[in-house]
This record gives C-alpha cells, sequence and structure tokens, in this order.
C-alpha cells in the first residue's frame, strides 16, 4: 500500500494529527471544485512477471498499474505426450484462481472429438478446420485410418475453462501402429523355414500390443474421471455396448479422491470420506434426422438410463435439450428419465444451396422456403450446447480447494498414481 503526501503538510516538528487537519476553507471549495481528494493508492504487483511489469499500462489518475488480461492461447499444447509421459508447458498458461471449469473428452476412433472441442473452445463452424486449436483429421488420415490425436491435449480458453482432447480409446490405428512401427521383426522372420516362428512370435506382439492400448484407453479415463468437473462421451452412432462396459471399468478402477490430510491449507471442511465423480455428457455427433424425432430421443434416454443405473457417474440432472427449445411444444415432464444426452446433426458444408435447389420446380414459391431438416443447423445447436456446457456445475474435485496451478499439480500426481496402478494393469489383462 502506497500512500500519496499531501502537498501542504505539516511543518517539521508538528503533530501528525495536527498536519493531517485541512488547513481551511480555500482547500475544500477547491476540492470540490473538481481536484481529486487525496485517498489511499493500491499498488498491483506482478509476481513472477518481469516482462508483463515492465510493459503494463499505468493509470495517469492514481499512478497504478492496471491488471493485464490472462494470455491467450492460440493453439493447444500437450498436457500428455504420445509415450504416456507428463509434460509440464501447460503450467504458464495457468493463474492463482479458483473459477475454473475442466471438461475432458473420450470416444472411439473418428467420432469427431477434437472437432467438437475445438467449436466448444475457441471456433465456430464456419472457419477452416486447419485452423482449429485441436487438430481434426486430416483427409489423407482419414483415407489411410489414421488417428491425428495422441496422449492428451491442452488448452485454456480466458474464460477460465480447460479443455482436454484425449486419444482415441481402443484404437485400431495405434495397435497398428504400435505392431509395424514399434514391435518390428527381425529380418531372419522372412525366411521360409522360420515361418511358423514367426506366426507364434505374430500373435504374441499383438496380444500384448493389444494390452498396451488397452492399458493407455483405461488410464486415460480413470485420470480423467479424476481432475474433470465434466466428461463428454462421444459417439456417432446409437450405440455401443462395449462403451459403456469400457466406462464402468473405468469407473471401478478410478482413483479413491485424496483425502484433506494430504494438505490441510484451504480445507472446505467436506467428509473425508466423501468420493467424487464428474459430470458425464453423452454426445450423439453426425446424428441423423431420425434421432430427433421425440420419440426415439426418448428410447435412447430409457436405454442410456438403464445401461448406466448402477453408476455412480453424474450422468443426468444437468443437462438438457428440452431447455434449449429445440423441441417447441415437449413438456419437461416427456423424457423422464433424463439423461445427459445431446444430439449434433452432421455438420452441413453446402447443404443451405443443396436445400434450396431442391424446393425449385413448378412452384417458384418453394424455392425462396428453407428446406425441413427437423432440427435446428449444427452451427444453432453448436451454439446450444457450448451454453449449457460452460454452465454446468463446478464442484470441488478433491477436498481442498484448488486454484489452477494446485490442480496442475494434482492432475500429475493423480497421472503418476494411475501409471503405477497395479490393479488397472490387472484389469487391462483379463480386456485381452
Amino acid at each position: 500500500m502506497l500512500m500519496k503526501a499531501r502537498d501542504d503538510g505539516g511543518k517539521p516538528g508538528t503533530p501528525p494529527e495536527v498536519a493531517a487537519q485541512p488547513p481551511g476553507p480555500g482547500t475544500s471549495k477547491i476540492e470540490r471544485e473538481g481536484q481529486r481528494p487525496t485517498q489511499p493508492v493500491y499498488q498491483i504487483q506482478n509476481r513472477g512477471m518481469a516482462a508483463s511489469a515492465s510493459s503494463s499500462a499505468v493509470d495517469p489518475m492514481v499512478g497504478q498499474s492496471k491488471l493485464l488480461p490472462p494470455e491467450k492461447m492460440k493453439h493447444s499444447i500437450k498436457l500428455v505426450d504420445d509415450q504416456m509421459n507428463w509434460c509440464d508447458s501447460a503450467m504458464e498458461y495457468l493463474r492463482d484462481q479458483t473459477d475454473m471449469l475442466v471438461v475432458g473428452v473420450i470416444g472411439l476412433q473418428g467420432s469427431g472429438k477434437s472437432t467438437i472441442m475445438s467449436l466448444l473452445s475457441a471456433n465456430t463452424p464456419e472457419e477452416d478446420q486447419r485452423g482449429y486449436v485441436f487438430r481434426a483429421q486430416t483427409q489423407e488420415i482419414k483415407e489411410r485410418g489414421g488417428n491425428q490425436t495422441t496422449g492428451i491435449d491442452f488448452f485454456i480458453t480466458q474464460e477460465r475453462v480447460i479443455f482436454l482432447d484425449t486419444q482415441p480409446m481402443l484404437s485400431p490405428s495405434i495397435l497398428d501402429h504400435l505392431i509395424n512401427n514399434d514391435r518390428k521383426l527381425p529380418p531372419e522372420y522372412n525366411l521360409p523355414h522360420t515361418y511358423i516362428e514367426m506366426q507364434s512370435l505374430v500373435v504374441i506382439l499383438s496380444l500384448n500390443t493389444y494390452y498396451i492400448i488397452c492399458y493407455q484407453s483405461l488410464q486415460i479415463a480413470a485420470f480423467l474421471f479424476t481432475v474433470c468437473h465434466v466428461i463428454i462421451v462421444v459417439q456417432d452412432w446409437f450405440t455401443d455396448l462395449n462403451l459403456y462396459r469400457f466406462l464402468q471399468t473405468a469407473e471401478m478402477l478410478k482413483p479413491s479422491t485424496p483425502s484433506a490430510g494430504h494438505d490441510s491449507a484451504g480445507s472446505s471442511g467436506n467428509d473425508d470420506g466423501a468420493e467424487y465423480y464428474p459430470h458425464i455428457v453423452f454426445l450423439q455427433n453426425k446424428a441423423r434426422r431420425d434421432d430427433f424425432c421425440p420419440r426415439n430421443l426418448k428410447n435412447m434416454h430409457m436405454v442410456v438410463d438403464k445401461l448406466m443405473a448402477h453408476s455412480h457417474l453424474k450422468y443426468k440432472g444437468t443437462l438438457s435439450m428440452l431447455d434449449c427449445n429445440i423441441f417447441p411444444g415437449l413438456g419437461q415432464d416427456y423424457l423422464s428419465p433424463e439423461v445427459n444426452m445431446f444430439l449434433l446433426p452432421v455438420q452441413e458444408n453446402d447443404g443451405e444451396d443443396n436445400l434450396t435447389k431442391a424446393g425449385t420446380g413448378t412452384y417458384p414459391l418453394f424455392s425462396l422456403l428453407p428446406g425441413y431438416r427437423g432440427h435446428p443447423s449444427f452451427s444453432t445447436m453448436v451454439s446450444k450446447l457450448r451454453s449449457q456446457m460452460l454452465t454446468m456445475p463446478r464442484c470441488q474435485l478433491s477436498h481442498t480447494i484448488l486454484t489452477e496451478k494446485n490442480w496442475f499439480h494434482y492432475a500429475a500426481r493423480i497421472w503418476d498414481g494411475v501409471k503405477k496402478s497395479s490393479a488397472l494393469s490387472e484389469y487391462s489383462r483379463l480386456l485381452c
């Protein structure tokens, strides 16, 4: 705190009480006519930001440096690399504040996870996908059946929402890459007299590699279930029962929430025995027109509700398509077992032109009307999903209040514990 000295302070030797008194009515008149009254000035200190401190703007009225906005990320960075090692590059984008939301995503290969995370975080459907913050599959990668994302990618918005994009679960392309690149056979196995030995070795290496894929997938899912407020499960068709079995296995292997005894600072006073479970949202990407039929939508909700009936994950009650005015006329009680489910249609490239041309013919008036989709446009649905996602509850991830930087250290500790989990390794072998 810096105190501004009065211009007409008392003479040397004058008591402070006397020097602090106004000299007379003339000074009060000047202050009433526009002179700024003297008051304490609070200087904002930039700790650990030497470059920002030297270049920060100063308010000429009070001599106070302005608080700079947080640095804006232009693209995602690695939180976990392709070798499943933790990266520290995200630390420089985090701050000592607690109002944050962590959103993670899991799903099978090619379901559109990176594209959806880019649209929820920083991009719009009208932009070129090559400029998305999370790189989507290129046409070349799609043609050879490959995957774009490896490990876990990190991106934080200026609204302090952390998005975590992950590699596909149980990905066949990652399995193929490990077999053909990281598990190459010696050249002598190509000889005819070693054909039988080669076949046996290929089977053994394939099983070991599939074990690695199961282990990595369960590791990422169990990690997200511990450090995220919201988990988005992306599917491009309804529905894969193996994915629900995978979710139940990952929930069972989720690390326990550390007790407040590990760090007593900032304790919220919650019961140490309470276990944390995130909110989970089932996102049906590339949905067809029939999926938006109210009857089909109700059946989808009932199926997911029965499949997740014994789960502790918060899979219903926090996200609703009926609140978005997508189905006008339907009451709130129409979807009685309303789960956290959202539908996104196929993204249109030139859909407006095709729909208009489809209406042309002998009736010119019909060509001026928009074509019938059966649902709002893709950009409208993405906007509604983003609005609902940003209003999701931000429960405490642990028994202590975490800032962004504390969350990073907490997540690193959880990741290290998941990698060393013997139970996760054993269940990965059982899946094989």
